[in-house]
C-alpha cells in the first residue's frame, strides 16, 4: 500500500485475523468498529466522524444491530480503515496501487457486480416445493411472482451472460411443477402466467448474451403460456420481445409484430404496460425509418404513462418511467439522423442515469455518440464513446460492443484528431 495511512488505520494483523475477515466478507461492519475499538484503541467518536456516520449509529453497529448497505459508506469505511478493495468485494483502491502502476477500474461497478447476487438474495422468497404428485396451494402463484419479481433485479446491474442461468433455472421449475403437480383451474392459470414472465426474462437474458436462437424460443414459449392464461399484457409483451429481436432480420416484419403487440394487450392493459409496450413500437418504426408513425408510437407511450397515478403496475413493467421515455425518445431520432432532436434529450436523461446500471447506459450512450457524430461534434461523440466503453468493460452483455462497433468505425475516418485515436486505442485494448 503506498501514500500516507490514516490514523484509523488498521494493523494487518487485524485484517487477516479470520473473525475480521469473515466479518467483512459479510460487510459486517459493526463487528469491525467493536474490534477497531476493542483492539487498535480507536474510538467509536473517531470512527464517526472519519466514516461520517453518526456516533449513536456506530455504537448501535457496533452493538450487531443494523447493517451498512450504501456503496458510498461501504467505499469510504475501506478507506478510513485501509482495508485493501477485495476483502469487501470492490476493486483495487487508489491508495493500494503505485503511483507508477496500472489505473484502477471503476469501484462501483465491480463491487455491484460481486455483490448483487448476496444482496438480492435478501428478502427473496422461500418456497416450499410440494413433494412428487403432490397439490399445489394457492398461495404459490404471488410467492412465485414476488421471487422472479426480485430476481428480476439482478438485470439492473448484471449481463445476460451472468443471469442467463439464474432466469432458465426459474423457468425451468416452474414448468416441471405445472406438468408434474395437481392444483385447481385458478391457480394453473396463475401458475402459467408466472411461467410466461420467467421464460420472457430468461429469454431477455439470452438475447442480451448473445444466445439468439434460445431467446427466441423462450419468447415463443412465453407467449402460448400467456395466451393459456388469459393474460392479455403478457401476451402482449412476449410479441414485442420477439418484434425487438426481429428487427436483426426483416424490419417491416418486426414493424407487424410490435403493432400486434399493442393490439394483444389491448386499450384496458395497466398504463406502464401499454406505455412499454408503444415505446417499442415507436423504436421498431425508428429502425425501420418511419418518422410520422415513429411520433405517433411515442406520443402514445406518452399519454399511457401520464395516466400511471400510483395504482398498481405489473412489476415487469414498471421500471418504464419518464427517464426511460425520454431515451428511447433520443434513441428514436438518432436512427432517423435527428441529432438535434436526439442530443438535447439523452443528454439530460443520462446525466440522470446511475452508472451502476452500467450496461445500459453504455448502451443509451453509443446513441447518443452516434448523433454527435451526424452532426458533425467528433471530439465529443470520441469522448461520449470512451465513457461508454469504460462502463461496458467487464459487463457480461454482447449488445455494448455490437452496438459501439459502427460508431468506432465512424469513428475511424477521424483517426488523426488526438481524441478519436486514443478512444480507438481503448477500444482495442
Amino acid at each position: 500500500m503506498t501514500g500516507h495511512e490514516p490514523p484509523t488505520a488498521l494493523p494487518r494483523e487485524l485484517l487477516e485475523r479470520p473473525d475480521v475477515r469473515s466479518a467483512l466478507a459479510a460487510h459486517d461492519f459493526g463487528t469491525v468498529f467493536y474490534v477497531a475499538r476493542a483492539e487498535a484503541g480507536i474510538s467509536y467518536s473517531q470512527i464517526a466522524a472519519e466514516c461520517g456516520i453518526k456516533p449513536e449509529r456506530v455504537g448501535t453497529l457496533a452493538k450487531g444491530n443494523g447493517k451498512v448497505t450504501s456503496f458510498e459508506k461501504i467505499v469510504r469505511i475501506a478507506d478510513v480503515f485501509r482495508i485493501p478493495g477485495h476483502m469487501v468485494g470492490l476493486a483495487a483502491r487508489p491508495w493500494e496501487i503505485p503511483p507508477d502502476g496500472p489505473a484502477t477500474a471503476a469501484p462501483r461497478r465491480e463491487f455491484l457486480k460481486t455483490s448483487a447476487a448476496a444482496s438480492l438474495a435478501v428478502g427473496l422468497p422461500e418456497l416450499s416445493r410440494p413433494a412428487t404428485g403432490g397439490r399445489v396451494g394457492g398461495d404459490l402463484p404471488a410467492k412465485l411472482r414476488q421471487r422472479t419479481a426480485r430476481l428480476r433485479r439482478l438485470d439492473d446491474v448484471l449481463g445476460g451472460g451472468d443471469t442467463y442461468r439464474t432466469y432458465l433455472g426459474e423457468y425451468q421449475s416452474t414448468r416441471a411443477l405445472l406438468r408434474h403437480r395437481t392444483y385447481t383451474q385458478e391457480t394453473g392459470r396463475g401458475l402459467l402466467s408466472v411461467l410466461a414472465e420467467q421464460a420472457q426474462q430468461a429469454g431477455w437474458a439470452a438475447f442480451d448474451g448473445g444466445r439468439h436462437a434460445e431467446a427466441r424460443g423462450l419468447y415463443e414459449a412465453s407467449r402460448i403460456a400467456a395466451v393459456d392464461a388469459g393474460d392479455a399484457a403478457l401476451a402482449g409483451n412476449a410479441l414485442a420481445f420477439l418484434a425487438y429481436q426481429g428487427l436483426r432480420e426483416d424490419r417491416q416484419a418486426a414493424v407487424q409484430t410490435a403493432a400486434r403487440s399493442c393490439a394483444t394487450a389491448g386499450p384496458d392493459a395497466a398504463p406502464g404496460v401499454r406505455a412499454l409496450l408503444y415505446e417499442r413500437l415507436a423504436w421498431a418504426h425508428a429502425v425501420a425509418g418511419n418518422a410520422d408513425e415513429t411520433e405517433r408510437a411515442l406520443d402514445a407511450a406518452r399519454a399511457a404513462l401520464a395516466e400511471v397515478d400510483g395504482a398498481p403496475q405489473p412489476d415487469w413493467a414498471a421500471w418504464v418511467d419518464e427517464t426511460e421515455l425520454q431515451i428511447m425518445s433520443g434513441r428514436c431520432w438518432t436512427e432517423l439522423r435527428r441529432p438535434l432532436r436526439a442530443v438535447p434529450v439523452l443528454e439530460a436523461a443520462l446525466a440522470r442515469y446511475d452508472d451502476s446500471h452500467a450496461r445500459d447506459k453504455a448502451l443509451y450512450l453509443s446513441w447518443l455518440a452516434d448523433s454527435y457524430l451526424t452532426a458533425g461534434e467528433v471530439e465529443q461523440a470520441a469522448k461520449v464513446t470512451g465513457r461508454a466503453l469504460d462502463l461496458s468493460s467487464g459487463v457480461a452483455s454482447v449488445r455494448p460492443r455490437e452496438r459501439l462497433a459502427p460508431v468506432l468505425h465512424r469513428l475511424g475516418e477521424h483517426e488523426a484528431l488526438p481524441a478519436v485515436a486514443d478512444v480507438l486505442e481503448q477500444a482495442r485494448g
